[in-house]
C-alpha cells in the first residue's frame, strides 16, 4: 500500500499513464482520464521485501527461502518483470515481448518448476519443456487479457494465490505458502488502490508478473498430483482468466481475425454491455472465483469420483455461462455443430470441389454437361440448362416439384448462357449456392473456350 502510491505519484508526473479511447471507433477501454500504469513495480518491490523481511527475522527460515521455489525462480521473475517494464515506460512490439516470455518460461523450466508428469504419467524432456513454456506463456498472456476493468485481474489473481496458498497449507507443501502468501499480501494492498474506482493499473509489468508467478506456482502444485483429475486443480482454480482467453482465440478464428489483436469481446466487456457496472462486473466475477476456488480445493483433496463430479459440473456451468454472454459467433458455430448445420456444410464444400476434380477431365461438351447437370441434382436444383459452343441442351435432374421457384442465368462467353431452378423450399446444401454458382460459371467460361477453339478447327477443316 505504502509503495503504490508512491510509484503511482511518480507515473503521473513521468505522463507513464494508459490513456483512455472513449469516443473512438471499436473503443475498448473503459476508463475516462489517464491512469497512471506501472502497478508491477509496488507488487515486484512488495514480494522481494517480504523475503528480505523474513530473512532478516531469528525465525530459521534462511534455508526454506534459499533453496526454496523463490530463490530458483528469481531470475525467471526478474526477467519477466523487465519485459513489462520496458513495454510500459518505451514499447514493446508483441514478438519481442513473445521473446522476452519464453525467455523467462525457459529459465523457470531450467530452475525445476516444469510440467512433469501428467496423471502419473512421465513426460519425456521435450514434451517437458513444451508443456512449460505453453503453460507459462498462456497463463501470462491470459492475465494480461482480462486485465481490461479496474480491480479486475488483481482480484481474480488474489482468489488464485489464496486458492494455492490454502492447498499449500492443507497438504503441507511449505515452499509453495512461503511464495504464495506475499503474493497474496501484495495484490491486497494493491487492490486498495485498483478497485473501481482505479488510481492506478497494473500495466504489463504488473500483469506478466502475476500471470507468470501464478503459472509456476500452479506447475509446483499440479507436481503434488498424481491423478489425471487432481491435476485439474490449478486450472479450476485459474479457470477465468483461461477462458477468456480461450475464448478469445475461438473468436477471433471464427471470425478470420488475428488471434494477437485486441477487441470488445471480452467476458468483462459482455458483461458491461449488458448493463452491469464497474463494481458490479468485478463483484459478479469474484464471486465466480471464490466459487472456482472452492471447487478447485474440493478436487484437489477429495476422491477421483467426487473430482470427476465437480469437473463435470463445472463443465456444465460454463456451458450456461457463456451462452448467457451471448457471444453470436460461437453460438453459432455450436448450433451449426450439435444441429447438423457443420455437417450439411461440410458435404456442400465436397460436392464442390468433386465437382471441380471432374470437370478438370471433362474432354468433351457432352461429358461436361453430365457432369454438370449430376452436381445440379445433388445440390438440390430441379432443372438445368445451357447454351455452350454453339449447342444448347435442357434437362428435369429432379421429379418436377409443386410451388415457386427461383432460376438463375449465368452468362457465359460469347452470348453463351446456363440456367439452373431450385424450388424456393428447398434446403439442400444452401450455405453453398452462392459458391457452386460461381463455380459452375468459371468451370464453364474455361471450357468453353477450348470447345470454341475446337469448333473453329473443325469449321476450318
Amino acid at each position: 500500500m505504502l509503495v503504490t502510491a508512491a510509484v503511482r505519484n511518480v507515473a503521473l508526473r513521468r505522463s507513464w499513464v494508459d490513456a483512455p479511447d472513449h469516443g473512438r471507433d471499436g473503443a475498448r477501454k473503459v476508463h475516462r482520464i489517464p491512469i497512471p500504469r506501472l502497478g508491477g513495480v509496488p507488487i515486484f518491490v512488495a514480494y522481494a521485501v517480504a523475503f528480505g523481511v523474513l530473512l532478516a527475522l531469528p525465525l530459521k527460515a534462511r534455508g526454506l527461502v534459499e533453496l526454496g521455489v523463490v530463490a530458483r525462480l528469481a531470475p525467471a521473475v526478474v526477467v519477466i518483470f523487465v519485459v513489462g517494464l520496458v513495454d510500459d515506460v518505451w514499447g514493446l512490439p508483441p514478438w519481442q515481448k513473445l521473446v522476452g516470455q519464453l525467455a523467462a518460461a525457459g529459465a523457470a523450466h531450467a530452475a525445476g518448476v516444469t510440467l512433469v508428469a501428467v496423471g502419473g504419467y512421465v513426460l519425456p524432456g521435450w514434451a517437458q519443456l513444451a508443456g512449460t513454456l505453453g503453460w507459462l506463456v498462456l497463463l501470462t498472456n491470459a492475465i494480461n487479457l482480462i486485465d481490461g476493468m479496474d480491480g479486475l485481474a488483481t482480484g481474480v489473481s488474489l482468489f488464485a494465490a489464496l486458492t494455492m496458498l490454502t492447498s499449500a497449507l492443507l497438504v503441507g507443501n511449505v515452499p509453495l505458502a512461503l511464495a504464495t502468501v506475499p503474493l497474496a499480501g501484495a495484490l491486497l494492498g494493491f487492490l486498495r488502490y485498483n478497485f473501481n474506482p482505479a488510481t492506478i493499473f497494473l500495466g504489463d509489468c504488473g500483469s506478466l508478473l502475476i500471470g507468470f508467478l501464478l503459472g509456476c506456482f500452479g506447475l509446483i502444485w499440479s507436481q503434488k498430483s498424481a491423478t489425471m483429475l487432481g491435476v485439474t486443480a490449478p486450472l479450476l482454480a485459474l479457470a477465468i482468466p483461461l477462458l477468456d482467453v480461450a475464448l478469445a482465440i475461438v473468436r477471433r478464428f471464427l471470425k478470420r481475425q488475428s488471434i494477437f489483436g485486441a477487441d470488445r469481446g471480452h467476458i468483462h466487456h459482455r458483461l458491461l454491455d449488458k448493463g452491469l457496472s464497474v463494481r458490479q462486473a468485478a463483484l459478479l466475477l469474484y464471486a465466480v472465483a471464490l466459487v472456482l476456488a472452492v471447487l478447485s480445493l474440493v478436487s484437489s483433496v477429495t476422491q477421483d469420483s467426487y473430482a470427476g463430479l465437480v469437473l463435470v459440473l463445472f463443465c456444465a456451468v460454463t456451458w450456461i455461462g457463456v451462452q448467457g454472454l451471448g457471444y453470436v459467433e460461437i453460438n453459432m458455430a455450436g448450433r451449426l455443430l450439435i444441429g447438423g448445420g457443420f455437417r450439411r456444410m461440410l458435404l456442400g464444400q465436397l460436392a464442390l470441389r468433386s465437382y471441380q476434380e471432374r470437370m478438370k477431365g471433362a474432354g468433351s461438351a457432352e461429358e461436361a454437361w453430365g457432369i454438370v447437370q449430376e452436381t445440379a441434382r445433388e445440390m438440390g436444383f430441379h432443372r438445368v440448362a445451357w447454351q455452350v459452343a454453339g449447342t444448347e441442351w435442357e434437362a428435369r435432374v429432379r421429379e418436377e416439384v409443386s410451388g415457386a421457384e427461383w432460376t438463375a442465368e449465368l452468362p457465359l462467353r460469347n452470348g453463351d448462357w446456363v440456367r439452373v431452378s431450385r424450388p424456393f423450399e428447398s434446403t439442400v446444401h444452401q450455405a453453398a449456392m452462392g459458391p457452386f454458382l460461381d463455380t459452375l460459371r468459371g468451370t464453364l467460361m474455361e471450357k468453353s473456350k477450348g470447345w470454341e477453339r475446337e469448333r473453329r478447327r473443325a469449321a476450318g477443316a
